[in-house]
């Protein structure tokens, strides 16, 4: 049986073109035998599973039946044999364009699951690939190729392996609910949350005993957990804690499989200087080659305007910026507050224009009637200047896109310290911008941190070009492991895990055809007999 080809654009005829530029001769087969590369595609297929990947949606049980088959003494009529060959090897050609787009590109299409992700994938023309590969035998390499390329998927993918064998031995036990349990205390339910923890490896085995006790090495083990989690690592168990430790392990091997699928679409080259933020950690980490050089904690969109992920090239940074504030948000953030008092314009050193164009006069605030402004009436736009005060603090880095999105300095400090840290309008806020700002001007030698510091304590407004290629790349994670080996999971703050993987699961549940679809099997019939 084959797959309809829904998440395979054109399924059939891409199969067709591909046999019609051979003449209609077998890919598979040489003089009715199955080939050596047929016999290493098929160690392709049965891998998929390490990658997340289901080999069953490769054809994988019906192409062993049929190998099965084939490889016996013939007992059945010689027609019979021949169309099992025939239907061994379109089941092969299906499975590797399937194969090779999903790996490629993923199953799903990220874009018709989320308007505010965009595929940050460069175009393949894998068909093409493949029709290459196969004339000049080169398809195990050129498999290899189509797979991701970062460390950070294969990482995950042994993280994989890991939980699903923690899955074979049963998993780990469910907590019971209660208080918080705190260090020093006694509760019946330690022996479960011990044996919880030696599970996964947050504590060493030779700790895990019957004391009731919650002592000093199961606190490390807890915080060791929480970290891994991104819980704050108090040693403290309470709900949220609680709650990390029952989730079961099919759904954290879900959380993974859902996680390899979003590195397939990802570029194979992040670039040789990128930025990567993982919306869902709140983390930032600036990148050199392959070593991380900066990292940071981040304040990202809230749940209502959620920060979009897409990659973009850095263009150029702002130090003392003022902020043109978006309709959107002066309308529904600050109106209101302007409304019941005037005075906060000019606290917050916002001025009032006439309209959208920079020639547009300023306005007095006091000279408005701001009882008849309202959401459908707002024909002014709203500035602030650059100060302490501004929302976007003393530096903006800029890669224009379509979203309005960028990289910013912040006033409001404390909201780092926050172990959620969704406040903003879908702009990232960062902990560390003269750090940020030296990283990206550090070919720059005119640009040094004093320096940087210097213009900004000027007051003055300036704008820095960025000659050196340097992508940010906005990402959203919630499963991921890091270069030390540890395994982290994060809550799903937007709600993308449970769509993604009910598209994956919509994908896998559409009917199947028959081969005799592709209109080829009398002609593949003739030349496989022949």
């Amino acid at each position: 049986m084959l797959s309809s080809g829904d998440d395979l654009p054109e399924s059939d005829s891409l199969i067709s073109e591909i046999y019609r530029m051979r003449d209609y001769r077998p890919i598979w087969m040489e003089n009715q035998i199955i080939s050596d590369q047929a016999r290493l595609f098929l160690r392709f297929i049965q891998d998929s599973e390490q990658d997340g990947l289901i080999p069953d949606d490769y054809h994988l049980s019906e192409i062993q039946k049929l190998i099965s088959a084939t490889d016996l003494p013939q007992t059945a009529s010689n027609e019979s044999h021949i169309q099992n060959l025939v239907d061994l090897d379109v089941l092969l050609t299906d499975a590797l364009f399937r194969y090779s787009f999903h790996m490629s590109q993923g199953r799903v299409d990220p874009e018709t699951v989320d308007a505010l992700w965009l595929s940050l994938k460069p175009f393949e023309n894998i068909s093409d690939m493949i029709g290459n590969a196969l004339h000049t035998r080169t398809l195990e390499d050129t498999l290899y190729r189509l797979k991701p390329t970062h460390s950070g998927y294969y990482r995950l993918r042994e993280a994989l392996r890991h939980y699903r064998n923690i899955y074979k031995n049963g998993g780990w036990p469910a907590i019971p609910a209660g208080d918080s349990i705190r260090p020093t205390d006694i509760s019946d339910r330690i022996p479960a949350i011990r044996a919880r923890l030696a599970i996964t490896g947050d504590l060493h085995l030779s700790n895990q005993h019957a004391s009731r006790t919650y002592d000093a090495d199961m606190v490390q083990a807890v915080r060791r957990f929480q970290h891994r989690h991104g819980i704050d690592p108090d040693g403290v168990i309470g709900q949220n804690t609680l709650r990390e430790m029952n989730i079961t392990v099919n759904e954290r091997i879900r959380q993974i499989e859902i996680n390899l699928e979003r590195w397939r679409w990802l570029s194979h080259d992040f670039g040789q200087k990128h930025i990567l933020v993982n919306i869902a950690d709140y983390s930032l980490t600036a990148v050199t080659g392959s070593d991380p050089v900066l990292s940071m904690r981040v304040v990202v969109g809230q749940a209502y305007r959620k920060t979009p992920v897409f990659s973009e090239r850095l263009r150029y940074i702002v130090i003392n910026p003022d902020w043109n504030i978006p309709e959107k948000i002066a309308i529904e953030d600050k109106l209101p507050i302007i409304k019941k008092n005037p005075e906060y314009l000019i606290r917050q050193n916002i001025h009032i224009y006439s309209g959208w164009d920079e020639n547009a006069p300023e306005i007095n605030p006091y000279t408005i009637d701001w009882s008849r402004i309202n959401a459908e009436y707002f024909p002014y736009r709203l500035k602030q200047r650059p100060g302490a005060k501004n929302a976007l603090g003393r530096i903006k880095f800029m890669f224009p896109n379509r979203f309005a999105v960028y990289l910013h300095d912040t006033p409001q400090r404390n909201l780092f310290n926050r172990t959620s840290r969704g406040f903003s309008s879908g702009c990232i806020r960062i902990e560390k911008p003269v750090d940020l700002a030296a990283y990206v001007l550090a070919g720059n030698p005119d640009w040094t941190a004093d320096k940087i510091i210097k213009t900004i304590d000027s007051g003055k407004t300036m704008s820095i070009s960025i000659p050196d290629i340097i992508m940010v790349h906005l990402l959203y994670w919630t499963a991921w492991v890091d270069t030390e080996g540890t395994v982290n999971f994060r809550e799903d703050i937007y709600d993308r895990d449970r769509p993604l993987w009910e598209a994956i699961e919509t994908a896998r549940s559409l009917p199947v055809v028959m081969p005799g679809k592709i209109s080829l099997n009398d002609r593949l019939l003739i030349k496989t007999g022949g």
